[in-house]
């Protein structure tokens, strides 16, 4: 671990609470439940000021929390995980929106509790985390021995086990409201490391831990595909070979927003309108529409270098060619090839994790 780790991974002291216990609550870690029971908890004790919760209650949070990077994002949790598959169980069962908001997530699973199959699903939750989570604290044997130490506040332990409930340390309550936001963090920073083993080739994992607020403006890649079209007169959406005129389209991602997180230009390209709304995170066929989209993005690509090579934007394509002005000097088939290895690996590595091809 180096300096830079170590130094974010420190939790304010406070001279009254073992603070090397909670410090050391993800340690040996091979799933990703405790992450997620921990942010769950600390979500109802700081925004609720409650003491004594439910275990289901935590558990639900447990789950609308990792909605997001399971359904939307579609990371993969690791073999040993059943956090991904219950997620999956339940979103077919109570036919949840994979971007819906978290409180109602959360709020959809309480109400569903009466529903045996939706208990059995989270049930799974409440064998081993509640217990082990303390281990930092107590010394993991058996459920019974954790549950009547931990009755004792044994070590300072941040919670107590009473039958399907916990009931908070009071001891903690003020650390964890006053430094929410610091061990939050600590919590995704961590879950972060988990989850990038777990997806080396995925981009941006930090990003696609949470649903975003709101996405980046496309503005400055609109008025890039308006100057094109204004210079050349009108342009046809590959997918369907309707016209397309300036600040009447949609800017497609060719490979989804959801998988690469970025609105990088060399991914974008203008659509018909219909197009969005039926690709959404779906995945393009290469061999269908890449020649045509290597040849529109080329001809843009050279038509508005010309016009200003010093526009910023054209850093976008560095990731994909080491030099702008080489790269438009590129024959069609070179620039195509260019773009093939690009998004060839991207395209199966999605397909890998779950993202399905359009049918259009």
């Amino acid at each position: 671990m180096n300096r830079i780790q170590e130094d974010h991974m420190k939790l304010p002291q406070n001279h009254h609470l073992p603070i090397s216990s909670l410090a050391g609550i993800f340690g040996n870690t091979t799933a990703t439940y405790k992450f997620y029971w921990f942010v769950a908890l600390m979500d109802i004790v700081v925004k609720e000021r409650k003491t004594k919760i439910s275990f289901w209650e935590i558990i639900a949070g447990m789950v609308a929390e990792s909605w997001y990077p399971i359904h939307y994002f579609k990371l993969s949790f690791g073999k040993s995980d059943s956090l991904y598959v219950q997620s999956l169980a339940l979103q077919r069962e109570l036919n949840i929106p994979i971007d819906a908001d978290k409180k109602k997530i959360k709020q959809t699973l309480i109400d569903n509790l009466g529903n045996s199959r939706i208990k059995s699903l989270l049930r799974v939750f409440i064998l081993n985390v509640p217990y082990r989570f303390l281990s930092p604290w107590i010394k993991y044997t058996n459920d019974g021995d954790v549950v009547s130490r931990s009755q004792q506040f044994e070590n300072e332990c941040l919670y107590a086990i009473r039958e399907e409930s916990i009931e908070m340390n009071p001891r903690w309550m003020d650390y964890l409201a006053e430094h929410y936001l610091i061990l939050r963090d600590f919590a995704f920073w961590n879950l972060t490391v988990f989850l990038q083993k777990r997806n080396p080739n995925v981009p941006d994992v930090p990003s696609k831990l949470i649903k975003p607020i709101q996405r980046d403006s496309l503005t400055k890649q609109h008025k890039f595909w308006d100057g094109y079209i204004e210079i050349v007169g009108n342009i046809n959406c590959i997918y369907t070979g309707k016209p397309l005129l300036p600040k009447q389209y949609d800017l497609d991602h060719f490979v989804p927003w959801s998988f690469v997180s970025h609105n990088l230009l060399w991914n974008l390209i203008p659509a018909d309108s219909s197009v969005n709304s039926s690709k959404s995170n779906h995945l393009p066929s290469l061999d269908r529409y890449l020649e045509p989209f290597a040849d529109l993005q080329q001809k843009a690509l050279k038509a508005m270098y010309e016009k200003n090579q010093n526009n910023a934007i054209f850093e976008d394509y560095l990731i994909v060619y080491d030099s702008v002005s080489e790269l438009i000097k590129l024959s069609e088939k070179d620039f195509y090839t260019v773009l093939k290895k690009t998004f060839s690996p991207m395209v199966q590595i999605a397909e890998n994790m779950g993202f399905k091809m359009w049918q259009p």
